[in-house]
């Protein structure tokens, strides 16, 4: 595994741990995040984040929120 996910809702902490890739539903489209991806902030829209990790492919909807990515660490801050 090459990154490291944390998503958090107000709520609570959905998902800690390490993953391979992160797509997210970006404000101007889907984008995916790979090891070594240039530091970005973007806001999110309303879909599907999809993130896959020694178990396989998992999904989780939000309404909106905001993704950080820098040195191999991926942040997303969501509304559920």
């Amino acid at each position: 595994m090459s990154l490291k996910l944390r998503i958090v809702s107000p709520e609570k902490i959905i998902f800690n741990g390490e993953v391979d890739s992160v797509i997210v539903p970006g404000n101007m489209g889907e984008f995916q995040v790979l090891e070594n991806h240039a530091p970005i902030i973007s806001l999110l829209e309303s879909g599907k984040v999809m993130y896959d990790d020694a178990q396989g492919r998992h999904e989780q909807m939000i309404a909106s929120g905001f993704i950080e990515v820098q040195n191999n660490q991926v942040s997303l801050c969501v509304e559920l």
